[in-house]
C-alpha cells in the first residue's frame, strides 16, 4: 500500500497531532480524501483476496515446517473443528468475510503463486516512493501546525 494513494500516513511520534492535521486536510480535500479511501478498499478487495493470503500462508508454513526439530502430535483429546461451523455462530460483516475465506473448491493453480520478487531497482523505487509520499505529508503537517502557531 503506498501513502497519499491507499491509505494517508500518521505519525507514530505524535499520533494525536498527526490525525487531526488528516482530519484536517481530509475535510478540506474531500474528494481526495475520497479517493485514497476507495483506492484503499480496492487495493484490499483486489489485491488481498483470501487465496492470495492462503498462497502465503501456505508458503509460511512450509518455511517453518523446514525448521521444526520435532515432530509434531496431536493429542489424544483434541477435537477436530471444520471451517464452517466457525463461520455459523456470527452474522452481518464477520460471516461475510469468513464465508468468503472458506474455500469451496480445489485451487486452479499450484499451491503458492506468489507473486516474484522485486528486482533491486524495483524495490528501490518502490521504497522511495513510499518514503517520499509520507515525507510531503510530514512537510504538510509541520506547515500546518507552524502556521497555527504563528496565529496564536
Amino acid at each position: 500500500m503506498i501513502p497519499q494513494q491507499h491509505y494517508w500516513p500518521i505519525s507514530d511520534n505524535d499520533k494525536c497531532k498527526s490525525l487531526k492535521f488528516a482530519v484536517q486536510w481530509g475535510n478540506n480535500h474531500t474528494h481526495k480524501a475520497e479517493a485514497i479511501g476507495k483506492a484503499g478498499s480496492e487495493f484490499i478487495h483486489e489485491d488481498m483476496k483470501m487465496e492470495r493470503v492462503f498462497d502465503y500462508i501456505y508458503h509460511l508454513l512450509n518455511e517453518y515446517a523446514k525448521l521444526q526439530r520435532f515432530d509434531p502430535i496431536v493429542p489424544q483429546d483434541a477435537t477436530e473443528i471444520c471451517s464452517e461451523s466457525l463461520a455459523c455462530p456470527v452474522d452481518g460483516l464477520w460471516r461475510k468475510f469468513m464465508e468468503e475465506g472458506l474455500e469451496k473448491s480445489p485451487s486452479y493453480s499450484d499451491p503458492c503463486i506468489l507473486p516474484p520478487p522485486y528486482d533491486p531497482q524495483q524495490l528501490k523505487t518502490f521504497v522511495e516512493q513510499k518514503v517520499n509520499a509520507t515525507k510531503q505529508v510530514r512537510s504538510w503537517e509541520s506547515e500546518y501546525w507552524s502556521s497555527l502557531n504563528k496565529k496564536q
